[in-house]
């Protein structure tokens, strides 16, 4: 059982389910009945998931009177996204050299005469260094 925040709130978030619960809860509040609406599961059912996803601290459940609504916590998401963005940064910046190559390989099909071949060259043996590194 994972005992990081990172690590729980990426498994409450796997399952799509739960997913569309908190889409539907940056909506605002809603009753268990509400959330359950759209899925063709039983009621105990949906309670299990409103049970990790409260666990993982991304929904919180009131009480107003006879009303138990549910809201969403998006705290633990900012520890996603941040994890989340190392990646992104990563993939930028692999695009960024894949770009900065693809320029320098039209500049010499241009200053050779634009003929091409089919043969590996010096240009892929780079690309494919440039592709592993990433």
């Amino acid at each position: 059982m994972p005992t990081d925040q990172l690590s729980i709130t990426l498994a409450a978030l796997a399952d799509p389910t739960r997913r569309a619960i908190l889409a539907r809860l940056a909506a605002g509040e809603a009753s268990v009945t509400e959330l359950a609406e759209p899925f063709a599961m039983s009621m105990p059912a949906i309670s299990k998931h409103l049970k990790v996803l409260e666990r993982a601290g991304l929904i919180a459940r009131g009480r107003k009177a006879q009303w138990r609504p549910c809201s969403l916590q998006a705290d633990p998401l900012k520890e996603v996204a941040d994890w989340v963005e190392h990646y992104r940064n990563f993939w930028e910046h692999s695009f960024d050299r894949l770009d900065d190559y693809l320029r320098e390989m039209k500049t010499e099909e241009k200053a050779s005469g634009g003929s091409s071949c089919t043969a590996p060259t010096a240009s892929t043996t780079r690309t494919r260094s440039l592709i592993s590194k990433s």
